[in-house]
């Protein structure tokens, strides 16, 4: 699926509400929804200028919806889904934002995780070895990649009041309209 308009886009993140990374909802404690806008919101706060990172937030987790289960292509669904609306930046983010937790993984043995995280982690390759963790440090994008994965896991609390769905809807078509650029 490749998402064309503003308008799609939001259809499929107000689908989000109710839709969980897990079927049976042994996953995150927040659904797809909440764990969307908490994850972009932390990205407002923490880089108040780069809407494109706060949009890979926003999007990033959209492959689970897609294609429920897929918890080791959900990002590069979810990066093909959002590339010809929000653009190449954006959709890299989203890809890497996988990549990045396996980085973050062998670079801090140890660090916490959610209970789904930590079992996708071994679907999705594991901790990167330290020739894979070289490669990934080279990125162009592997900062931002590293600061979007680290809201990731950050925005997954019950209860935290990050807006509504609906905010997000002129920065995405600042986005999709070219008018802004990342950081």
């Amino acid at each position: 699926m490749e998402l064309r308009t503003v308008e799609e886009l939001m259809a499929l993140l107000h689908a989000c509400r109710g839709a969980w990374d897990a079927s049976d909802r042994s996953g995150d404690p927040v659904d797809l929804h909440d764990h969307a806008l908490q994850t972009a919101h932390l990205l407002r706060r923490s880089h108040p200028s780069d809407k494109e990172l706060q949009l890979a937030g926003l999007v990033h987790d959209l492959g689970h919806l897609l294609q429920p289960g897929d918890d080791a292509g959900h990002a590069d669904r979810a990066a093909d889904a959002v590339r010809p609306l929000l653009g190449e930046r954006v959709a890299r983010l989203v890809q890497l934002h996988v990549p990045a937790k396996r980085y973050l993984a062998a670079e801090e043995p140890g660090r916490p995780l959610s209970a789904q995280s930590a079992l996708t982690l071994g679907l999705q390759g594991g901790a990167m070895t330290p020739d894979e963790a070289a490669a990934f440090a080279r990125d162009p994008l592997a900062e931002d990649a590293v600061t979007l994965r680290q809201a990731d896991d950050a925005g997954k609390a019950v209860g935290l009041d990050a807006g509504v769905m609906e905010d997000w809807r002129p920065v995405l078509e600042m986005v999709a309209a070219g008018r802004i650029s990342g950081a």
